[in-house]
């Protein structure tokens, strides 16, 4: 299949105006065949071992020395058959040795493009570029370029995609960006340390298996159930300590930049009009600081944080240049159940409320911890009412609201002709709200 405007000449597989990745390449991709190894070892560890114990020192040498140069030979075949390039309206990637893959991303439908770096990829001089696509399942990835290619492709590519003539693309750059919040490591530290996940886990890693020890007595047993544990409390404490130190927010034309990673350094945006929620979480814990953290829904992002922990008029600030126009309403504005929902639900009906104005839908549940849910109207993909027979005899009703991001919003233990009520209206405040949304499109402000 070809492109418009690429010429179709082949000089050793590669066409004209195509480009190869970085020369390093190789050397990740090299680690594939023995990732399938790895694999099967995890699959059949009772196998794995019986074979291990068999080998010899001939037979362990003899196997190296087949399985490194294949696995540098398919580095490097992998990499020569990897080609890209960059038309008037798309971003073409050809890959594949036996089965020959082109992607042909149309421009006008990327969303957003980061620029990350591993820790050997940032020693290396390298990094890698994920492509946020509309209608894609996953991210078109290009692995690996140099740290100055990547950022200068990355820039030409939003250019285009803004509408930008190819010939005045490549003078654009990136658009500036101006710094307004930046995470303290003192304060992201103490954030988990106060995190009752944090201590419910290492509990969790530090109790259990002894007891399983006591109760089995097999030290297999005890590691299987150690191991994971001890991940998931490295994960919510230390794991997120790393990924989230130096977490800095900048404002720009393109959306909200975020800049983050002790290790692994990552560079993400928040495109204008990918955000299909905004939550802010208050744990117990952080009440007495005044610290919130702040979490999206964006259509096509892995990464659900936008502030991992500032004071909450810091992160209101934040919201507002997410959602324009929109007041995060307080505690004391929200409207809460009826009384005769405690009789349903007894103390945790306290946490509940919501507040409806002309540019958000507001729910908060908790008591332990808030969270206080906001989603635009234009965002309301539908809305829902549920009542079960228990509420249905205090005349309560739930009110759910779904939006783009395949999540769900809920107001709980609403009075039934008031949820029957939003049932109603919601529709023409979501018409209203898409008619007055600012357009999904890189640089349009």
């Amino acid at each position: 299949m070809t492109t418009p405007g690429v010429a179709d000449t082949v000089t050793g597989g590669q066409r004209a105006g195509e480009r190869r990745l970085h020369p390093v390449t190789p050397l990740r991709r090299a680690w594939a065949p023995v990732a399938v190894l790895i694999g099967w070892a995890l699959h059949d560890p009772d196998q794995a071992q019986r074979q291990l114990t068999r080998l010899t020192t001939t037979t362990l040498l003899t196997a190296l020395a087949v399985l490194v140069p294949v696995a540098a030979l398919y580095g490097f075949l992998s990499w020569w058959f990897t080609h890209f390039a960059v038309t008037e309206s798309e971003l073409r990637i050809r890959t594949g040795l036996f089965f020959r893959r082109t992607a042909h991303i149309r421009l006008e439908r990327v969303q957003a493009i980061d620029v990350t770096q591993p820790l050997l990829a940032r020693v290396a001089g390298v990094a890698k570029l994920k492509l946020d696509v509309i209608g894609a399942a996953k991210k078109d990835e290009l692995a690996f370029l140099g740290a100055d290619e990547a950022r200068a492709l990355r820039a030409e590519l939003l250019a285009r995609a803004a509408g930008f003539a190819p010939e005045t693309a490549h003078e654009v750059g990136e658009a500036p960006a101006r710094e307004i919040l930046r995470t303290p490591p003192r304060d992201l530290a103490v954030s988990l340390l106060l995190t009752g996940a944090t201590w419910a886990s290492l509990a969790a890693a530090l109790v259990v298996p002894p007891l399983l020890w006591l109760a089995t007595g097999n030290v297999w047993t005890v590691l299987a159930t150690a191991l994971p544990l001890l991940g998931t409390a490295g994960a919510s404490s230390v794991g997120r300590f790393v990924a989230e130190y130096d977490w800095t927010v900048g404002e720009s034309p393109d959306g909200l930049r975020i800049d983050r990673g002790l290790l692994d350094r990552v560079h993400e945006t928040v495109p204008p009009g990918r955000v299909q929620t905004v939550r802010i979480v208050e744990p117990l814990l952080w009440r007495r600081l005044g610290w919130v953290r702040v979490e999206l829904d964006v259509a096509g992002s892995s990464n659900p944080v936008l502030v991992p922990v500032a004071p909450r008029e810091v992160a209101v600030a934040v919201v507002a240049r997410v959602l324009p126009g929109v007041a995060v309403p307080a505690r004391a504005e929200l409207s809460r159940p009826p009384r005769r929902a405690g009789r349903n639900v007894p103390l945790w009906w306290r946490g509940q409320g919501i507040a409806v104005s002309d540019a958000v839908f507001a729910t908060r549940h908790g008591l332990l911890r808030g969270s206080l849910a906001l989603v635009p109207h234009a965002k309301v993909q539908s809305v829902r009412v549920t009542q079960g027979p228990w509420r249905r005899l205090w005349r309560l009703a739930d009110v759910h609201v779904d939006t783009g991001a395949g999540k769900t919003l809920t107001a709980r233990l609403r009075d039934a002709d008031e949820a029957a009520e939003l049932l109603r209206t919601q529709a023409e405040r979501s018409r209203t709200g898409r008619r007055d949304a600012r357009p999904d499109r890189w640089m349009s402000a």
